[in-house]
């Protein structure tokens, strides 16, 4: 029997009476943090303790805070702070509230619409059909420094872990001030401390995920993960749309359905389904199938008698059994019965497709919510060893515990293309933290290999990365059905993915237990400045990378696709060519079809997979590579499981740890391991490179490294020369150290102090990156010769400077001016 009573609010309780500022019959308020505050107003004097499903954590700790109240006048005053309230009615004359250090406007109570320009954003239950942009709704962060969140609707908490609507009447007010300014960091992690965290993901699903609208076959779906195999690019999960059910079946139609609801497999395509599941297993991906519940459960359905018997309905006219979530009765029979059931069949988590609306037979009971809830709880209990998902719409405030969302059915266009990265980002502002979107799109729209290319490289860098489209024959993600240059670089970037999910991981842990979003807009690091706003589509992709996505087509005549971006203060490399920039200024990043603008800002250390074609699951590595960015001196810590760590929640598990550092004086690079002991028996040596990303294999450079093992016996085995192979490569230099104890101690000293990313000068920058540009422009010749002869032929080109070469380039007015704005990122 499935336990309803949910785990992460069966402990919970309401408030800290210390923390409650109350009046004798109306009103109350709830210090939670030194930035956030409950306020309540109650018509007859009955306050709200349970939980809700906004606020399943009001027991925190009390910050400091003071009180002045008298007769006619409240006020609370925090670190961040000052509310005043005139014990009446909540109006935006009578509760009001100054946020410390943003004064410009105050906040009133009920006036957050009249300032909704200022809001940041949250977002969306879904994208369906859409094509472009939609309304985003509202987050808990706004540029006045402000927001507020009115949970008097949510369900509620019950003891027996069922949910109820709130009490009947007029007029009750339950709501959350958060009021923490520009420090959109902390606002969030407040969010999360009210609202419970974001749970930890496995970390297999942060590989690349295969999803299609089809009629596979058990045999064809098993071809299409061995060809995937085949080309080397790995998978990690198999999303097998609604076929896998009976469709098209004539007692479906007789019973005037539509199929799109379905728990008996069609056994004409998957005449043993335990078995097509264990070779997906086997294959090393884990499996989700696609369900549409709305239309109950139907006579023609394998598991209609059992489901009927536990209901006690009665079957001898095959009288449908609606579905009813709101029902506990049948939730546990749902469950129990048919989930279950075909759980035991391998299923591993549930892709929930409701798009039915949002009522069911519970006054505010949003059938997705509850299916989400419910699921994420049953797949919990299901299967404790493991870290519990399912994959489903957003369904309000709340809804960054039940990871992963189901951005819809999106249709082909790079209008759609250009809004899911402001669209993930904006996510960030209500806490949820992990959208997975249709990458290539679902339907309609045209056929174009450049956008899905884009889409693709997107996905890389975006929460989650899910391929997925519809059943039309003409559409193909496969890179192997694709036109060569297009599929190559698809597959690259797919194993790009994988390489990157120990980074990845390691950012999933930092999400569950410091409480932040891998994905975070431009504007929560740097808040004051009005560049982090305009540029929606920028962000950091995890602590040490920041993503620049191109959204729009290339320029035919110079095949180069172009976005404007604003670099924050600092110093930064390009991943993919090396070539370094200096911050806080707004530039133009041009690139060529198989590159994309992902930045290392000076002093960033990133974990890769040590294998270039990593293996299905997305397992633990069996060695790193790791990225450098020197100019700054850094630090990192790797974070990994053994296996999914027995279902753990990520603050009690026993990680695995690598702590990184870099030491920019010295040009020293320093690794520190801490493996668990069955990690360190299981592995042994691993392989281990560092590659420092703009840095060039100058004569200066003169590597050493020092290995230090400490054994068991505490005595220390030391090597102060250890042989490796440096070597220059794509976008920097290589230093690969081949197998290293899991257990030592590696010092890296560079050999050179306070070393520079120099990869590219004057000169290197001409040839790699400026002539290619030229060669490959579809132009005139003679307007190459004109631009080759501004920044190649002057007479002193290493005392020209970079404005004169930009104004001789503008004065060129007849030469296309995207070109002028490709070559003008590389003049140095």
């Amino acid at each position: 029997m499935v336990r309803i009573i949910p785990q992460q609010v069966s402990e919970t309780t309401s408030h800290k009476k210390s923390a409650i500022v109350g009046g004798p019959k109306n009103y109350r308020f709830t210090v939670l943090t030194d930035g956030l505050i409950r306020y309540e107003w109650a018509p007859d004097g009955i306050f709200e303790d349970r939980p809700s499903t906004f606020a399943v954590h009001r027991d925190l700790p009390v910050p400091d805070f003071s009180i002045k109240d008298t007769d006619g006048n409240l006020e609370i005053i925090t670190s961040r702070f000052h509310l005043t309230y005139n014990k009446e009615e909540f109006t935006p004359y009578g509760l009001s509230a100054v946020v410390f250090n943003h004064t410009q406007l105050c906040w009133r109570f009920g006036q957050d619409q009249d300032y909704a320009e200022y809001n940041l954003g949250g977002t969306y239950r879904t994208l369906d059909r859409i094509d472009g942009r939609v309304g985003m709704g509202y987050g808990i962060l706004s540029r006045l420094g402000y927001a507020s969140l009115d949970d008097s609707k949510s369900l509620l908490f019950e003891k027996n872990g069922f949910v109820a609507p709130r009490r009947p009447g007029p007029g009750r007010i339950d709501g959350y001030l958060f009021a923490y300014g520009h420090d959109y960091r902390e606002a969030v992690k407040a969010l999360y401390a009210v609202s419970g965290s974001q749970p930890l993901l496995p970390r297999w699903a942060l590989g690349n995920w295969w999803s299609r609208y089809y009629a596979y076959t058990a045999k064809s779906y098993l071809e299409l993960v061995d060809k995937f195999k085949e080309i080397k690019v790995p998978l990690s999960a198999a999303v097998i749309d609604m076929e896998w059910h009976l469709v098209d079946d004539p007692r479906i139609k007789k019973a005037g359905q539509s199929g799109w609801t379905g728990y008996t497999w069609n056994k004409k395509l998957f005449p043993d389904p335990p078995a097509f599941i264990e070779a997906l297993h086997k294959r090393k991906l884990r499996v989700t199938l696609n369900e549409h519940p709305a239309e109950g459960i139907h006579s023609y359905e394998d598991l209609y008698e059992k489901v009927a018997k536990a209901l006690h309905v009665p079957t001898d006219k095959g009288q449908p059994i609606p579905f009813d979530i709101a029902n506990p009765d049948f939730l546990r029979v749902y469950f129990d019965v048919l989930i279950s059931s075909l759980e035991d069949d391998g299923v591993d988590f549930w892709w929930i497709d409701w798009q039915q609306g949002q009522f069911s037979r519970m006054k505010d009971a949003d059938p997705l919510w509850l299916l989400n809830h419910y699921h994420f709880l049953h797949n919990t209990q299901r299967f404790p060893n493991r870290h519990p998902l399912i994959f489903s719409r957003y369904a309000g405030p709340g809804s960054h515990r039940y990871p992963i969302g189901f951005s819809g059915d999106t249709v082909v266009s790079w209008a759609s293309l250009e809004f899911q990265p402001e669209f993930t980002n904006t996510a960030s502002n209500i806490g949820y933290g992990w959208w997975s979107h249709d990458i290539g799109g679902h339907m309609l729209g045209v056929k174009d290999e450049e956008m899905l290319v884009r889409w693709i490289q997107y996905g890389v860098f975006s929460p989650i990365l899910r391929l997925h489209s519809t059943k039309n024959m003409w559409v193909a993600k496969e890179p192997w059905k694709l036109p060569r240059l297009a599929g190559d670089i698809i597959s690259n970037y797919l194993r790009l993915r994988h390489r990157l999910i120990p980074y990845l991981h390691t950012m999933n842990a930092r999400a569950a237990i410091g409480g932040e979003p891998l994905i975070q807009p431009l504007y929560w690091e740097h808040p004051g400045r009005d560049e982090a706003y305009r540029h929606k589509n920028h962000y950091y992709f995890g602590s040490q990378l920041v993503c620049f996505p191109i959204t729009s087509p290339q320029d035919r005549q110079l095949r180069l696709a172009k976005t404007k971006a604003w670099l924050p203060p600092g110093r930064y490399v390009d991943y993919f060519t090396g070539f370094s920039y200096e911050g806080d200024t707004e530039l133009w990043l041009s690139r060529p079809l198989e590159q994309y603008p992902l930045f290392l800002p000076a002093g960033s250390i990133v974990p890769l997979d040590y294998a270039m074609e990593p293996s299905n699951g997305g397992g633990n590595p069996e060695g790193y590579e790791i990225l450098i960015a020197v100019g700054a001196d850094g630090a990192f810590e790797i974070m990994e499981e053994h296996g999914e760590s027995q279902g753990k929640a990520a603050g009690d598990i026993d990680w695995d740890r690598i702590l990184i550092t870099y030491t920019q004086a010295t040009g020293t690079v320093e690794i520190h391991p801490k493996f668990q002991p069955e990690r360190e028996e299981a592995l042994d040596y691993h392989p281990l490179s560092l590659r420092f990303v703009g840095l060039s294999k100058s004569r200066h450079l003169a590597p050493t490294v020092s290995i230090h093992i400490t054994h068991d016996d505490s005595s220390i085995t030391s090597y102060d020369y250890y042989p490796f192979e440096l070597s220059s490569g794509f976008n920097g230099i290589l230093l690969d150290l081949g197998e290293v104890s899991v257990t030592a101690d590696v010092v890296v000293r560079l050999g050179i102090e306070d070393p520079k990313l120099d990869l590219y000068n004057k000169q290197r920058a001409l040839t790699k990156l400026i002539e290619p540009i030229i060669r490959d422009a579809q132009i005139e010749y003679a307007h190459k010769d004109a631009v080759w002869a501004v920044v190649a032929n002057a007479d002193d080109r290493n005392k020209t400077s970079k404005s004169v070469m930009l104004n001789q380039l503008e004065a060129l007015d007849y030469v296309n001016p995207n070109l002028k704005i490709a070559i003008a990122e590389y003049l140095k």
